[in-house]
């Protein structure tokens, strides 16, 4: 795969080193899966102890890509946001709950950002070996074949996923026709990335934090699917900031015409 890189993107040796990174920890997961133990972490989501050797791993490994010049948020670790220029935003194990429970759905999720902006982004999905890698710029490969927006067009979903939390909209408007066919996948990243490869057309995310939105973010933008902030606009997040209990609810759609489908369920969710 050959990239045009410029001076505010990894070179090609940074970016081999990141994918082997992210094999390793593939493997551990994969290796782990459905054998371990969890535990609730204090604002009630689960952690192994497999989420925190991945989350280690990373940060050491992203440290050591770097020489330890960009900083890195993570969601085990510092939820600070770095003061450097370039900045790493890091989600070991997204959706620890099903891959306790044995359920092959869950993403390693890793994005680069400069000057605020996601610029290189990977979202591994292990036991579906699928890696997706986006490149601000120069746009979206998933296993080393490049996609496109007319791609995902041709094979649009009539599927909406919504997260368990954003799920009460059908509750507050019972009598309501939804627009589309609901999947709940138990994943932040894949739900939001279901959408920019069209598995679905439309996607309402409740309470994401960044480290679940990092990466499907730039890989939602290089493909030209449309979102919309329903509170916080994570563009402006300031440096020093503590993300622990920061969400960013969101609508991510395929097209302006599916976005604008969607938003009244988005006001619904935010009244």
């Amino acid at each position: 795969m050959k990239i045009n890189l410029n001076n505010q993107l990894l070179n090609e040796g940074q970016l081999l080193s990141l994918n082997r990174l992210v094999d390793e920890v593939a493997q551990r997961q994969l290796n782990d899966f459905g054998k371990i133990n969890s535990e609730l972490k204090p604002d009630g989501t689960l952690i192994t102890s497999c989420d925190r050797w991945s989350d280690k791993h990373l940060v050491e490994g992203i440290s050591s890509i770097t020489n330890s010049k960009e900083g890195i948020l993570s969601e085990e670790g510092s939820k600070i946001v770095p003061s450097s220029q370039a900045y790493w935003i890091v989600d070991p194990l997204d959706g620890t709950t099903n891959f306790a429970a044995g359920i092959p759905f869950w993403a390693i999720s890793i994005a680069r950002f400069v000057n605020g902006q996601p610029n290189t982004a990977i979202l591994d999905i292990p036991a579906l070996k699928k890696r997706i890698l986006a490149i601000k710029g120069c746009g979206v490969w998933i296993n080393n074949e490049k996609i496109n927006y007319e791609d995902i067009i041709v094979k649009k979903s009539d599927c909406i996923s919504l997260c368990s939390r954003s799920i009460i909209i059908l509750q507050k408007e019972p009598k309501k026709r939804f627009p589309g066919k609901i999947r709940l996948l138990g994943v932040s990243s894949l739900n939001m990335t279901s959408v920019a490869i069209g598995q679905t057309f439309g996607a309402i995310e409740a309470t994401p934090k960044i480290w679940d939105l990092a990466a499907a973010w730039l890989i939602l933008n290089e493909l030209g699917c449309s979102l919309k902030w329903l509170r916080m606009n994570p563009l402006n997040i300031k440096e020093g900031q503590d993300l622990s209990s920061v969400n960013f609810p969101l609508i991510a759609a395929i097209s302006k015409q599916d976005l604008e489908k969607l938003s009244p369920w988005g006001n619904t969710l935010m009244e």
